[in-house]
């Protein structure tokens, strides 16, 4: 809101000071068209940077799982697999990286690990980290084999991959058909 404030105050006066005397209706319709902009402006670049790490998040999620599965069929328990995930991660994907280490620093801190997990989920707003943390805590409830969740969970991931490469390449043709 500062921006929608700031911005027309700042045209306004630099209009009047520039010596140009336009009639008051075209320099209202100014001042509302960049308080708009203003007001607007802010939160459609916020959702599109949201939207870009979500998207880096996605396309990095399998393979952290990959690795998460390797980490815990090696005998390390999920927490070091997650801290260990969370170091090799970080050349690749800063996002993920940091929302593995929040959820580290988040467990260690004392939350339990579902709400750790549920909070993961909910930080990034992505369908598969969502889908992880339920499937966690599933598999902690029930006492369930993580390693034997995670290969489950990993195959249906990379199965996911592919698919939406195997849509993504047949809608090349029609896309490609106009130009």
């Amino acid at each position: 809101t500062l921006l929608a404030i700031g911005l027309p105050t700042f045209v306004f006066l630099a209009l009047r000071l520039s010596g140009n005397n336009l009639p008051t209706n075209t320099m209202l319709a100014l001042l509302l068209v960049v308080a708009a902009f203003g007001y607007y402006l802010p939160n459609g670049i916020l959702e599109r940077i949201a939207a870009l790490r979500r998207r880096e998040i996605f396309e990095s999620f399998p393979d952290a799982a990959d690795l998460m599965l390797v980490c815990v069929e090696s005998g390390l328990g999920l927490d070091a697999a997650l801290n260990r995930v969370t170091e090799e991660i970080r050349s690749n994907n800063e996002a993920l990286a940091q929302e593995l280490h929040i959820l580290n620093l988040e467990m260690r801190a004392g939350f339990s690990r579902e709400k750790a997990l549920r909070n993961l989920a909910l930080r990034t707003g992505v369908e598969e980290v969502n889908t992880f943390a339920a499937m966690l805590v599933q598999s902690d409830r029930f006492g369930t084999s993580i390693g034997d969740s995670l290969r489950v969970f990993s195959d249906e991931l990379r199965t996911r991959r592919r698919m939406r490469a195997e849509e993504l390449a047949a809608k090349i043709p029609l896309k490609l058909l106009f130009p």
